[in-house]
């Protein structure tokens, strides 16, 4: 009698046959690699497909639907079958379960990537695909790719900090499917911890774990953990985000994202690691806000570590907004959505770069297994997230995508055309953008210049050396010692703007555009 829902079978490997959509393939395709099961030779979809829908993974045979099954598992020996359908497409991977039990294949269901955002209202925004919301695919990783992740993380001790939240979340599952010697899950939040741990234990049982309630901040212990637990990569994802936030509370934005940083990237150097990839942001780019500003001096506290002789190899990967992740327009929206509107929108010229919560992670660990000669010696990776989307037209694409029309005030200034006749309407209304946020981001300073890599989707940013130089840093360091634990705001303030001009005044001029508004001079940092 044949094991079903990925129990263990006793029993050599054989050949695995995969059933998943355009858009499932590639995770799938990476887990079933990385599984040992044995050699995926092919691919059953629940309906017919264009003709390279299928290329994320590169050449893989297509077995045809689901009913072409028993004969592929006769002409090709199929033993596992693996299933990762997303949750509308249930039936379909009933269907596949009856089949399975019915030739005496093992079954395997994973749970599908697109469904693991957080619950929300009744019917609200539950099969909302972020894709569909930013007008895009995510990115793959394609056969290259995988190679490159496993040479960097099978069999590797593998650190995450910030493991419990929306990135660190995505990159712990994604480590986990690539047969990590061990995953250390580092998490000051008690809940967010537990949750990780969790699912990590449901769907990866034979990946060995360690969940740590701990702050980066504290940088003794930090140190000592490091020293005993010997991680070989680190994935650097704790940090504030919340711009709006950091402005009122600028110590703690200074004492976590950089400090906490100093004390993770120290300690993972001195206990011996081989790569440590800090999670940036593109508000680091002539910051305007305390969150961009401590987030770029992180920046250039972890290039710095590039010239000490541990050996260890530091990156930073910088993207924009993640769609989904807590507290960002999705959750945000939804709610709104759900309590009858208005959908708030900053200002009608507002723009951001987009990614999705996977997209986003899979590039990171893209970055991160980059070799040396690969990356030419960036430090510093900034993924493809397509072109900025106006916040004012993702908004209307949310309300649209749930059956709704946006409407606005007659003399709103962005779009009037409430078309839709016959379609429940709700109120978008402009709230302004508040202290530290600028109307557009940018992705690179004027001394850092772009080229390519091998891995598609991450761009690497070359800057000058001459930027961080040791006094500089030294300085730097000296002066933030003495605002990471003060309750004076303004005292905290004028010490980060001796480094970083522009940080904690108005938001965007009168006149909607930014053009004229103070920028952070990489120069504050720089050979003087």
């Amino acid at each position: 009698m044949p094991n079903f829902k990925g129990q263990p079978q006793h029993q050599a490997p054989g050949r695995v046959a995969l059933v998943a959509t355009p858009e499932t393939l590639a995770p799938t395709h990476a887990w079933a690699l990385a599984s040992g099961l044995g050699t995926v030779c092919g691919v059953a979809t629940p309906g017919p497909v264009a003709p390279g829908a299928l290329a994320s993974v590169g050449a893989i045979e297509h077995l045809g639907t689901l009913e072409d099954l028993a004969t592929a598992h006769v002409r090709l020996g199929i033993r596992t079958l693996v299933v990762c359908l997303p949750s509308p497409l249930r039936e379909a991977a009933a269907r596949a379960s009856t089949i399975a039990r019915t030739i005496g294949l093992r079954l395997v269901q994973l749970p599908c990537a697109f469904d693991a955002a957080p619950a929300t209202p009744t019917g609200i925004g539950a099969d909302l695909d972020p894709e569909a919301l930013i007008g895009r695919g995510g990115a793959a990783l394609d056969a290259s790719a995988i190679a490159r992740a496993r040479r960097a993380l099978t069999g590797k001790r593998v650190l995450i900090t910030g493991a419990g939240g929306s990135i660190g979340s995505e990159l712990a599952r994604i480590v986990a499917g690539f047969q990590p010697e061990s995953i250390i899950l580092m998490e000051r939040s008690e809940n967010a911890l537990f949750e990780i741990d969790r699912q990590l234990a449901a769907r990866f049982p034979r990946v060995p774990r360690k969940a740590m309630l701990h702050d980066v901040v504290e940088h003794e212990s930090t140190a000592a953990w490091l020293q005993r637990l010997r991680p070989q990569v680190v994935f650097h994802a704790a940090a504030h985000k919340h711009v709006t936030l950091m402005e009122d509370h600028p110590s703690h934005a200074v004492n976590n994202n950089f400090f906490g940083t100093r004390s993770i990237a120290d300690a993972s150097a001195d206990c011996g690691a081989e790569r440590f990839v800090m999670i940036s942001t593109d508000k680091a780019v002539n910051p305007r806000s305390v969150m961009g500003a401590t987030k770029r001096f992180a920046e250039l506290y972890v290039r710095s570590l590039n010239g000490r002789s541990s050996g260890m190899r530091s990156c930073m990967v910088r993207f924009g907004n993640v769609l989904g992740s807590a507290c960002s327009v999705i959750p945000i929206w939804t709610r709104q959505l759900a309590e009858g509107g208005p959908i708030t929108v900053t200002h009608p010229e507002m723009t951001r770069y987009f990614m999705t919560i996977r997209e986003a992670a899979s590039l990171v660990i893209q970055a991160g297994a980059l070799t040396e000669q690969e990356a030419a010696g960036a430090s510093v990776f900034v993924l493809d997230m397509g072109e900025p989307i106006r916040i004012v037209e993702l908004a209307e694409r949310f309300v649209r995508l749930h059956g709704m029309e946006p409407r606005f005030a007659p003399d709103a200034p962005g779009p009037n055309e409430n078309a839709g006749a016959g379609a429940p309407m709700i109120d978008v209304v402009f709230t302004g953008a508040r202290p530290g946020e600028k109307l557009n981001e940018e992705l690179a300073h004027a001394s850092e210049s772009l080229r390519p890599t091998p891995a598609a989707g991450v761009m690497a940013w070359a800057a000058d050396p001459s930027e961080i130089l040791p006094r500089r840093m030294a300085q730097l360091v000296e002066d933030l010692s003495a605002a990471r634990w003060s309750p004076d705001r303004d005292k905290v303030l004028r010490l980060i703007r001796n480094h970083a001009q522009g940080v904690g005044e108005a938001g965007p001029k009168p006149d909607n555009t930014n053009k004229d508004l103070p920028k952070i001079a990489s120069a504050g940092l720089s050979a003087a």
